[in-house]
């Protein structure tokens, strides 16, 4: 599978030339599907490197109809990931029962198979049922992955959604589209704490779940001494089990 690659985004976001100029996609990040954010960190930078650049950063929330517009278009967007403020949720860093995602759906609804390095997770549900649909950014970076702090700003308050609507940031919301509308504060609440490039399908909707247990998981924590070859081995290992069974087919 051929993925298109850019030069990773600049740390800092630049002052818009005109109001609305600057479209970026803002992710607050934090420890999930049992995972610290650091052990996260590590996972994604070598399925950066054994994909070439390419990695995915799962997200709960669905995307604007507008982010499958500017995925059509190739409009450069830049993903700027912030620590979030809040602790992790204990369901998040406690998960136990883990879903990986081995595919997304593509601009045309069509079942496409992840990246061969890629391993997205999610939390399998709660008792009240298996969790339905997870969604993931399409991300390229040139440089390894690493928290960075005390840079760059993030200041939520110059940005809107991206929509007719054009509302404020919600405070509920992790993942968003944005367009910049004013002068970010020097003293703006977030930092960037990582940045890369939306690439090929941009924010998608994944599907062909399989269920991981705790062997596998603790797999996917001790990374340590992992290397390249190694995590393309486990990524192939963990994606080769049989599909969830769903009413749909598609998702549990």
């Amino acid at each position: 599978m051929h993925f298109h690659s850019r030069a990773s985004a600049p740390a800092a976001l630049p002052a818009p030339a005109h109001a609305g100029d600057t479209v970026v996609c803002w992710s607050r990040m934090q420890a999930e599907a049992g995972q610290s954010l650091d052990v996260i960190i590590r996972r994604k930078d070598l399925e950066r490197e054994a994909n070439g650049g390419l990695f995915l950063w799962g997200v709960g929330n669905a995307p604007s109809r507008f982010t499958h517009i500017f995925a059509r278009m190739r409009r450069p967007i830049s993903a700027i990931f912030s620590v979030m403020k809040s602790k992790p949720k204990r369901i998040d860093a406690e998960a136990e029962d883990l879903v990986l995602w081995r595919a997304y759906f593509d601009s045309a609804g069509k079942p496409r198979p992840l990246p061969p390095a890629s391993i997205v997770t999610s939390r399998a549900g709660t008792s009240a049922g298996r969790k339905r649909a997870h969604y993931a950014l399409m991300c390229q970076s040139n440089v390894p992955l690493q928290i960075n702090r005390g840079g760059a700003r993030f200041d939520p308050l110059a940005f809107r959604n991206v929509g007719e609507q054009g509302g404020p940031v919600g405070s509920s919301q992790v993942t968003a589209l944005l367009r910049q509308v004013a002068m970010q504060r020097e003293n703006a609440s977030y930092e960037v704490n990582m940045t890369a490039d939306l690439v090929e399908g941009y924010w998608v909707r994944l599907c062909d779940p399989v269920l991981i247990g705790p062997a596998e998981k603790a797999d996917l924590d001790n990374l340590s001494s992992c290397s390249v070859v190694d995590w393309a081995q486990l990524a192939a290992r963990l994606r080769d089990r049989p599909a969830l069974d769903s009413p749909d087919g598609l998702l549990v």
